[in-house]
This record gives structure tokens, sequence and C-alpha cells, in this order.
């Protein structure tokens, strides 16, 4: 059963370049009984988004797998955005691929990800930005923490590219800016509230 309003929140995580390593430093730090549903948009080419995701299976406690076409959030278990096209959130609260926005330059891309929960989401959600080349996931960003919601944003210090979250700190997205090593921790505190 998918996470609904009044209960736990939705953990949406974006990242780009160095995100692999830093998804496992986060995943592998959460406790065994974490239950709040994770979704990852990483920018991976299909091919290896499999691998990527049997890899942070073995980093972490938790379920990690690809999301396919239809399924819902689930506790405890992590979902990776596995194909070439963007990954949102349904009125229904099942993931589905879309092609649109066409013109968006990564794909699948964390802005349109993090905006399809501010429209359909029906629960609490934490944003998280971890390091990455470009701009991709700060306006979404934006629109979670402008809607209520908490955001995170890695810090410089130990992103390997500084760029998706250093545009979400000039936006003033993140309502926090956190070292990778505390963004466990902080997940799991939030998801207890």
């Amino acid at each position: 059963m998918a996470a609904r309003a009044g209960g736990g929140p939705l953990v949406a995580i974006g990242a780009s370049a160095g995100g692999p390593g830093a998804l496992a430093s986060i995943l592998g730090s959460l406790p065994a009984d974490f239950s709040a549903p994770i979704v990852i948009v990483q920018h991976v080419d299909r091919a290896f988004a499999e691998g990527m995701a049997q890899w942070l299976d073995g980093q972490t406690p938790l379920a990690v797998r690809v999301a396919c076409e239809g399924d819902r959030p689930q506790p405890g278990v992590a979902l990776l955005a596995a194909t070439d096209d963007h990954l949102r959130i349904t009125r229904a609260g099942t993931l589905e691929y879309t092609r649109e926005p066409a013109a968006t330059p990564y794909r699948p891309s964390v802005d349109v990800f993090f905006n399809s929960l501010t429209e359909h989401w029906p629960g609490r959600v934490i944003g998280v930005l971890l390091t990455g080349m470009g701009r991709d996931g700060a306006i979404g960003l934006k629109a979670l923490r402008m809607k209520g919601y908490h955001t995170i944003a890695q810090d410089e210090a130990t992103s390997a590219v500084y760029g998706m979250p250093k545009a979400a700190a000039t936006l003033g997205a993140a309502r926090a800016i956190l070292p990778l090593g505390r963004i466990a921790g902080e997940l799991a505190a939030l998801a207890r509230i």
C-alpha cells in the first residue's frame, strides 16, 4: 500500500554525476526499519539502471529495485527510475513513464518528478537533491519547498559536482544544506515526525 496523507512521508531523491556513491552512502546509513517509501531519479542510461539498482540493493538493508510503470511507492522500498523517459507520480498515486516534456535536456528529469509530486502526491514529501552537473532538480525542489515540504541539498564540500545542489541553494530551494554524512540521519528523523 502506498503512503497516504497523514502517514509517513515519501522521500524523493534526485542525483546526477557522483550520485551512485552518494546514494549508496545514504541508503546504506538508513536504519533497517526505515519505513518511508523512496523514489530516486538518477541521471543514468537505461542500460545501466538495473545493474545500479542491484548494486544499491547490496549496500542497504532496504529493498532497492527499478521503478516499473504502475508501481506504487512502498514503505521501506527504494524505487529507481529506469528508462530514458521521465518518471512521474500520477493522481492515482502510481508511477508512470512519459516522453513529455520532450525539450527537457535530462532524461529522466528530476524537475519533472519533483513537480509531479507537488501536483499529485497526497501526503508529505521530503525532497533531496544530491551531487550533479547542471541545474536539474533545483526548480522542482523549490516547488516542493513552496508547498511546505522539507527540502535538503547536499553541501559543496561533499558533492562530487556542485552543480544541481548549488542551483538549489541559489534559488533558496533547500531548507537544509547538509554534508552527505548527515543526510541519512536527517531523513530518519524526519520520517518519524
